[in-house]
């Protein structure tokens, strides 16, 4: 499989409108924390195309990532001022 984060690069400069990305907070059923009888989860509403999308072979599924944005990188996202490093 092709690398996820090559992959992800690749769409977001080559094929923005294409992409699809909904905040998980807007498709989140159910959630709960780890405890020592369960492991912490998500259940999500997701439409059925993403869904049949998982399944079948590798080659003939889309790739679904689960992607966080660290809550500095966001604020960084706004300032104008560019630190050593940054490519804009």
């Amino acid at each position: 499989m092709q690398n996820p984060q090559k992959a992800l690069s690749f769409a977001l400069e080559k094929y923005p409108e294409r992409v699809e990305m909904v905040p998980i907070e807007e498709i989140a059923t159910d959630s709960a924390r780890q405890n020592a009888k369960r492991p912490a989860y998500v259940t999500l509403a997701v439409p059925d195309e993403v869904v049949k999308s998982l399944k079948g072979s590798r080659e003939s599924r889309d790739l679904v990532l689960l992607v966080r944005v660290p809550k500095e990188i966001l604020e960084r996202s706004e300032s104008l001022i560019v630190l050593p490093g940054e490519v804009r």
